[in-house]
This record gives C-alpha cells, sequence and structure tokens, in this order.
C-alpha cells in the first residue's frame, strides 16, 4: 500500500507509521485519517510486524485537526466527521498488537485525542499536549472527553477541556497523559526498546492482555473479571502457554510462535 500522507516503514517486526505533513504539523484532514485507518489495518494483518509505533515528521506528533475542512462543516458533516475519525482511532485502541505514542512534539486536539487511543504513550521532553478545542469554540470530536478522564481522572481532565491550556511534557507525565518522558535526542530509540521487551512475550497472551482491559474499561469490574477468567482459560489451551512454562521450568528463553 502506497501512502500520500503518511510513511510506514516495518523494521524488526516493528511497523512504524509517521504522519507525514511537517508544514501543516500533521493535521489531520480527512485524507490523513483515512490513511490512517488503513494503516493500522495493514499493521495487523502482516505477519511480519508484532508492535506498531506511532509519530509526527518534523516538530509535531499532530498539532490537531485540519481547520481548514472544519471552518465550513455543517452540523452533519461535523458528526459525521468525528464518527469517522473515531472508528479509526478505535481501531489503534483496540489492536491486538500493542500501539505506541511516540510523542516527538505537538499533540493537540485530534493529536492527543490520537496519541490517547493508543495503549502506550512516550514522549519526547519537548512534547505538549491540550485539548484546545474549546478556544475554537467547539468540543473534542474524536472522543477525547471520554478518553482523557479515563486516563488522569475527571478533575484533571475537565481543567485540560475547560481550559484549552497547553501542558508540556513533565506535567503530561505527572497527571499520566504519557507513561514515559524520554529525553527528545533518545526517543525513538527508547521505543523501540519498549517494542522488543513486547515483542519477547506471547502474541496471544499480548493480545488477550488489551482485549482484557479494553473490556473491563466498558464493563463493570465483576464482569472484566469474568471475562479475564475466560482468556486465562483460552490461553491454556495454546501451544505458547506449554512453551513458556516448560522454558521457565527450564531455565531458558521461551521461543513463541502465537500459536
Amino acid at each position: 500500500m502506497s501512502y500520500i500522507n503518511l510513511t510506514f516503514d516495518v523494521a524488526d517486526r516493528i511497523a512504524t507509521i509517521t504522519v507525514n505533513r511537517p508544514d501543516k504539523l500533521n493535521a489531520l484532514n480527512d485524507a490523513t485519517i483515512a490513511e490512517l485507518g488503513v494503516a493500522i489495518d495493514e499493521a495487523n494483518a502482516r505477519a511480519d510486524v508484532g508492535v506498531v509505533l506511532l509519530t509526527g515528521a518534523g516538530r509535531a506528533f499532530v498539532a490537531g485537526a485540519d481547520i481548514s475542512e472544519l471552518a465550513s462543516q455543517s452540523p452533519l458533516e461535523a458528526q459525521q466527521r468525528a464518527r469517522a475519525g473515531q472508528r479509526v482511532f478505535r481501531r489503534f485502541e483496540t489492536s491486538a498488537k500493542p500501539t505506541i505514542a511516540v510523542v516527538n512534539g505537538f499533540a493537540l486536539g485530534g493529536g492527543c485525542e490520537l496519541a490517547m487511543s493508543c495503549h502506550v504513550r512516550i514522549a519526547s521532553d519537548k512534547a505538549k499536549f491540550g485539548q484546545p478545542e474549546v478556544k475554537l469554540g467547539i468540543v473534542p470530536g474524536f472522543a477525547g472527553t471520554q478518553r482523557l478522564p479515563r486516563l488522569i481522572g475527571r478533575g484533571a481532565a475537565l481543567k485540560l477541556l475547560l481550559t484549552g491550556d497547553m501542558i508540556d511534557a513533565t506535567e503530561a507525565h505527572r497527571l499520566g497523559l504519557a507513561d514515559e518522558l524520554v529525553p527528545a535526542a533518545g526517543l525513538m530509540e527508547r521505543a523501540k526498546a519498549l517494542a522488543n521487551v513486547m515483542l519477547a512475550n506471547a502474541p496471544l497472551a499480548i493480545a488477550g492482555c488489551i482485549d482484557a482491559v479494553n473490556r473491563g474499561l466498558d464493563s463493570t469490574l465483576e464482569e472484566g473479571a469474568l471475562a479475564e477468567s475466560d482468556l486465562f482459560g483460552v490461553m491454556s489451551a495454546t501451544q505458547d502457554v506449554k512453551e513458556g512454562m516448560q522454558a521457565f521450568l527450564e531455565k531458558r528463553t521461551p521461543t513463541f510462535h502465537g500459536r
């Protein structure tokens, strides 16, 4: 698949998706969002990919939605645009392969929402986060009002949403919006190192953990715990669990095959 607004590279079982509109600070227009959907689907379909890194070209991760498209939208077009973006972002969130947002710079509006849809966020010490939609007279459209309080709590989320303030990477890390804070020069190196730690583990178990967490967040504790026990049972029938436990007993590194 060839992309216009993204680059898609695979090396050593890591797919790197880079939003590549640096002259627009990687702003998300409709075409870019559509390509993101294609890219995450491609990554999940490829047997040579185990982890997905998502980043931006230049000095921004994604600096928001493309305002030139939003300025003239009708109410119906706005609703449809939001729902289309939500569907794509949800595919990153529910990917069976880990998705890591490598936040190299501005992650504002739709960019912050895109980062939040990934399983893990690693931020450069030069990164900036925010949901400035109220300054434009709108609310977030890509589920920012839903993911942000789940990540950092109701009060902290509402403070960011209602002020539209931009925060630095240190504050984002303190709040739990960024999971790791890394010097800019070592950002991608650290992201790949984390990806390799994940790649060493059983892929079916990785997918099971993602599924269990997503199901639990959408249900009660009791329902989530039942889903976890079901997955625990399913995993016990795999070849990978036999390999993992045998390797542990034999004090060797396991070799997993995803079956």
